[in-house]
């Protein structure tokens, strides 16, 4: 699928189950992962999904983490700061309206932060998966600005065409637009088919 890592940062906006079932699905699959939780990202972990530790997200994501190398966002010098480390894109998921503030300004104050800084400059894909409701004024620039510097914004906004009975569906939805979008060949998620439509004035 791909040699290089996915740099997959989750942050702190609500979704965090959307970052969780990402990872799960990577490190199921032994896709190379380099993952960054910020503090607020722990917490949102905790709260939504009961997850406090890096070592409870571990065993919630399957428990095998030989491709994943986690690395704390508080250092900078870290190698998904580097633009010499090839990597195979990033993905900011859970995406905070903060978190895409500071990549649409360029401040680089953490290791999230200068990651999507270093996936730009190196013209990678970075995709941001934000979930913000409803949004600002300043949300709406700032998600132009960082789509303007050449980011990819994937709202935590599934689709219903599929009638979806689980709130997993809801996720894997989303899940799959993001694999897609890396051009990772895996399926987790029905697909459009033409049919689901059939019944619509």
């Amino acid at each position: 699928m791909t040699r290089h890592p996915v740099v997959l940062a989750l942050t702190g906006a609500s979704g965090a189950p959307y970052g969780v079932r990402l990872l799960e699905v990577l490190a199921r699959r032994q896709v190379p992962v380099w993952l960054i939780t910020s503090g607020h990202g722990m917490r949102l972990l905790r709260d939504e999904c009961g997850i406090d530790t890096i070592e409870t997200l571990r065993a919630a994501t399957g428990g095998d983490w030989s491709s994943v190398t986690s690395f704390p966002d508080g250092d900078r010098g870290a190698l998904p700061a580097s633009g010499s480390q090839r990597t195979h894109g990033m993905v900011v998921c859970p995406c905070s309206m903060g978190t895409v503030a500071a990549i649409a300004g360029g401040t680089s104050r953490s290791l999230v932060e200068r990651s999507a800084d270093v996936t730009l400059k190196e013209r990678r894909k970075l995709i941001l998966v934000p979930r913000e409701t409803p949004l600002s004024l300043v949300h709406l620039r700032n998600l132009v600005a960082v789509t303007e510097a050449g980011a990819i914004v994937i709202p935590a906004s599934p689709g219903f065409y599929h009638r979806p009975g689980t709130v997993a569906e809801l996720v894997d939805f989303i899940v799959q637009r993001v694999l897609d979008q890396l051009e990772i060949d895996i399926e987790i998620a029905r697909r459009w088919t033409g049919d689901e439509g059939a019944g619509l004035a």
